[in-house]
C-alpha cells in the first residue's frame, strides 16, 4: 500500500506520491516535444519575447474561462494572497517562459535544458537552508547523478562552442525554475492548483504587456505556414496551429501538472522527476530535427532514471 500524508496547514488533503510522480513524469513529455515546436515557431520570425507572451496571455484566458464555467469561486482574491501572486506571476511564470525560448533560440535544445535543470539543486539547498528541511543523503545524490546523466545525454564534453547570452539566459531559467516551483509549492497550500497557475499566467500577461505592448504583435504572421524542419520539413503548418500547441498542451495542461503534483510530493523530487525533459527533448529532437541520438544519449538517459528512481526510494 502507498505511502498516505497529508499537506502542513490543510487538513485532509490526501498526499498520493504515486499520482504525484505521474503528473510530473507527464509533464515532463509535454515539455519535451514544446522544446521541438517551440523552436519551429521561433524560426518562422515570431522572437522569444512575443512566444512568451503569446504563452502567457493565451494560459490565462484558457484557465480563466475554464475556472468561470466550472468553479468560479476558486478565482476569488484576497488583498493579502495579491503580492504574492504578482511576485509569483512574474518572477516564476514570466521569466521562467522567456529565459527558456532565449537559451533554445542559441544553444541546442539539450544543452540549454542541462544548464537549466541546475535549478532542482538550487531547490534542496534552499529547502535545506532557509526551511531546515531535512534532505537525506539519497536524495543528494541522486540530484549528483541526475546532473552527471545529463552531461552524458548532451555530450557536453564534446567542445560544442557556446553562445554567451545563451549560457547566461539558462543560468538565469535554473534559478526562474527553482523560484517558480518553491512558491508554488507554498501557494499550493491555500490555494488550488488551477486557479494559481490561472493567476500566475494572469501577471505573467500583464507584465509582457508592459514591456511590449500587445498592439505591437506581428498578427500577420499568425496565417503563414512554415516547415516543420528536419525530417518533417516538407510538412509545414500555419504559425497560429503550432502557436495553439504551444498554449494548450505545451503550457496549460503542464503548469497544472506541476503544480497539482506539488500537493503530492516536495519541490526537491519534482525537480528530480523534471529532469526527464532534457532525456525526453533528445529523443524528440532525433525522431523529428534528426540530430544523433548515440550510445551516450542511451547510458546517460539510463543515468538520469536510476537517479529519478534512487530519489523515489527516499522515504
Amino acid at each position: 500500500m502507498a505511502d498516505v500524508a497529508y499537506v502542513p496547514g490543510e487538513a485532509g488533503q490526501e498526499r498520493r506520491p504515486a499520482v504525484g510522480y505521474a503528473m510530473v513524469i507527464a509533464a515532463a513529455l509535454l515539455f519535451s516535444v514544446n522544446g521541438t515546436v517551440s523552436k519551429v515557431v521561433l524560426q518562422s520570425g515570431i522572437s522569444s519575447l512575443e512566444l512568451t507572451q503569446v504563452r502567457a496571455t493565451g494560459a490565462f484566458f484558457g484557465f480563466a474561462l475554464v475556472l468561470a464555467l466550472t468553479r468560479r469561486e476558486s478565482l476569488r482574491l484576497g488583498r493579502r494572497e495579491l503580492p504574492y501572486l504578482i511576485v509569483f506571476g512574474i518572477a516564476g511564470v514570466a521569466l521562467v517562459q522567456w529565459l527558456y525560448f532565449v537559451s533554445i533560440g542559441r544553444l541546442p535544445i539539450g544543452i540549454a535544458l542541462l544548464i537549466e535543470y541546475i535549478g532542482p539543486i538550487l531547490i534542496a539547498i534552499w529547502a535545506w537552508a532557509v526551511f531546515k528541511e531535512r534532505i537525506r543523503r539519497r536524495i543528494w545524490a541522486a540530484l549528483v547523478l541526475a546532473v552527471v546523466g545529463l552531461a552524458v545525454v548532451v555530450e557536453a564534453w564534446s567542445g560544442v562552442s557556446l553562445d554567451g547570452l545563451g549560457v547566461t539566459a539558462a543560468l538565469a531559467a535554473a534559478l526562474a525554475y527553482a523560484v517558480y516551483v518553491l512558491m508554488a509549492e507554498r501557494a499550493v497550500k491555500r490555494r488550488d492548483p488551477a486557479s494559481l497557475t490561472a493567476y500566475g499566467f494572469l501577471f505573467a500577461a500583464l507584465f509582457w504587456a508592459a514591456v511590449r505592448p500587445l498592439w505591437r504583435f506581428p498578427g500577420g504572421r499568425l496565417d503563414d505556414s512554415v516547415s516543420l524542419l528536419g525530417r518533417l520539413e516538407r510538412f509545414s503548418l500555419p504559425v497560429w496551429l503550432l502557436l495553439l500547441y504551444v498554449v494548450v498542451a505545451g503550457t496549460m495542461i503542464t503548469f497544472l501538472l506541476v503544480a497539482a503534483a506539488l500537493r503530492h510530493i516536495s519541490a526537491t523530487r519534482v525537480g528530480i522527476v523534471a529532469m526527464l525533459e532534457p532525456v525526453g527533448a533528445s529523443m524528440v529532437a532525433f525522431l523529428w530535427l534528426g540530430e544523433s541520438f548515440g550510445a551516450a544519449q542511451l547510458i546517460g538517459g539510463a543515468i538520469v532514471l536510476t537517479a529519478i528512481l534512487l530519489a523515489q526510494t527516499a522515504r
